[in-house]
């Protein structure tokens, strides 16, 4: 698949070096904000016109966590216009089957679903980062490097995990919960 990565900047540039890694093309950055960066096809309307949706073109959404609600509203747009937004995994990542992977979801090096355990859409998942049994994560979730979420837990929409925490078993997050790494959420 050919594939736009909508956002240029540093998670832009490591999410193009995935859809490498997963054996697709790199067509280009969609940017609507910065300066024209290397890379860079145009803003988003300009990208509808030059790369129609349809013959084998996606969209990975590189849209960071601190911009959460443009990064979901990217991808609805993207979507509703007719655009594939792939699963991207690195083939280091480990999701147990029976485990479910929403669309448009990123998974790195290491990352490990699973089994029983649900990802929504474009949920983030950055080196080490571990979904143990019988989760539910929400749509547009970041977990980072390391963090831990123990079985039974469930995450609501638009959350942030920082580096090395841990949600303990038998927990409830709730949507756009903001979690500092190296915190224990008991």
């Amino acid at each position: 698949m050919k594939i736009l990565v909508y956002g240029s900047k540093d998670f832009g540039q490591l999410v193009r070096e995935l859809v490498i890694h997963c054996g697709h093309e790199f067509l280009g950055f969609v940017d609507d904000v910065g300066p024209k960066a290397p890379g860079v096809v145009g803003a988003y309307p300009e990208v509808v016109r030059r790369y129609p949706p349809g013959d084998g073109i996606g969209m990975a959404i590189a849209i960071g966590y601190n911009h959460l609600e443009a990064r979901h509203a990217a991808w609805v747009r993207a979507r509703k216009d007719g655009y594939q937004t792939p699963v991207l995994a690195h083939r280091s990542a480990m999701v147990a089957s029976g485990a479910k992977v929403g669309e448009g979801s990123i998974l790195m090096a290491g990352a490990n679903v699973d089994v029983f355990t649900e990802l929504g859409e474009i949920c983030v998942l950055w080196p080490g980062a571990i979904v143990s049994h019988d989760c539910k994560v929400g749509a547009n979730c970041f977990l980072s490097p390391g963090a831990i979420v123990c079985g039974f837990v469930t995450i609501g929409t638009s959350c942030f995990l920082g580096a090395g925490s841990v949600i303990v078993d038998h927990r409830n997050l709730p949507s756009g919960a903001f979690v500092k790494a190296g915190a224990v959420h008991k």
